[in-house]
């Protein structure tokens, strides 16, 4: 077979309903990165032909969100970009979730992600302004909700996914096979996914994108430092482990000192997040691991796809090689289709 030919910056490879729908070349998504989905890689994933959303929660004030909204417009120059919404169970942390939204919308973004319980009422908030929304979940039914309650696509995550996926264990592509007969609006998949060939996969299993975060995390736009991106370009995909198991809500991170520490208190009887202070706090893993290199300390989001991050590079590289090896999946699969026809 030959090798793989990279498309042209602007011309897509696949068209898919999430393509359609968010005005993007290429079936990929960025989700949103706590602390690192700011302007500068936003930017670089919808200049790239993806969608990406910012995450609010990374500003501390409105101020801060708005400038960097403006911020993200201009180096898009005109290209729609995304914001994530996350909705905390703890009602306190989302206060300023309706601000958010208001700010966005003024600021001319009309896509967005949500994460959490109960999202109707957001969507509601959104469509009434000419958005559409995304709803994130690690569960077919809570998909299936959010279908019912006006989604107008579904990314359904498996528990390869970085961060916060939820309790359920299931992968990604048994989550997708799963849901797939029972959805109406568009879906991606998203967990342990950083190849071309796993895109390709996804789409022919049935599902319209593919959601990726960890893949990006060596991209020279992200503002980590290049300490913490150096060793993750080192590090295998069994480098991703699972951290807070004890407390209902697992943590998928960096396998670092700070998660043997969490297990040896939780085999001291810590199951709550309180009970590890500090070191249950993404602010340790900003300020220590991203911002100063020190991969060691924190709890640092990371899942599996790690293995495919083997350099620092430019997003608009990693897309390149990625919608290639995608196209070369997508040949193969059409030459063993014909065999059979044959």
């Amino acid at each position: 077979m030959k090798a793989p030919v990279a498309p042209a910056p602007d011309a897509p490879v696949f068209r898919t309903r999430i393509t359609e729908l968010f005005g993007i070349r290429h079936p990929v998504l960025g989700g949103g990165l706590m602390w690192l989905s700011d302007a500068r890689y936003v930017a670089a994933l919808v200049n790239a032909g993806a969608m990406a959303f910012m995450t609010p929660r990374s500003y501390p004030d409105l101020a801060a969100f708005r400038q960097a909204l403006r911020d993200c417009a201009e180096q898009t120059q005109g290209r729609p970009f995304g914001v994530n919404l996350t909705q905390s169970r703890r009602a306190s942390e989302n206060a300023w979730m309706h601000a958010w939204i208001d700010l966005a919308l003024e600021q001319g973004v009309r896509h967005f992600e949500t994460v959490g319980p109960s999202p109707g009422a957001l969507f509601d908030r959104i469509h009434a302004r000419g958005g559409i929304v995304i709803h994130k979940s690690a569960f077919v039914e809570h998909a299936l909700k959010a279908q019912e309650a006006g989604a107008d696509a579904v990314a359904l995550v498996g528990t390869e996914a970085g961060g916060h996926p939820g309790t359920n264990e299931l992968p990604a592509f048994v989550l997708g096979a799963l849901a797939l007969p029972r959805l109406r609006v568009p879906l991606a998949l998203g967990g342990g996914i950083g190849s071309g060939r796993q895109l390709a996969a996804a789409l022919a299993l049935g599902a319209d994108a593919v959601l990726m975060g960890t893949r990006f995390l060596v991209c020279d736009e992200v503002w980590a430092h290049d300490d913490y991106k150096r060793h993750l370009a080192a590090q295998p995909a069994e480098a991703s482990t699972l951290a807070l198991r004890s407390t209902g809500n697992p943590w998928r991170v960096l396998h670092n000192a700070t998660v043997r520490e969490t297990r040896r208190m939780e085999s001291a009887g810590a199951n709550q997040y309180a009970d590890f202070g500090t070191l249950a706090t993404g602010r340790l893993g900003r300020d220590r691991g991203y911002a100063e290199g020190d991969w060691d300390t924190g709890l640092l989001s990371m899942g599996p796809a790690v293995g495919f991050a083997d350099a620092v590079e430019p997003v608009h590289r990693v897309m390149d090689r990625l919608m290639a090896d995608a196209m070369q999946g997508s040949v193969r699969l059409a030459a063993l289709m014909s065999a059979a026809g044959a």
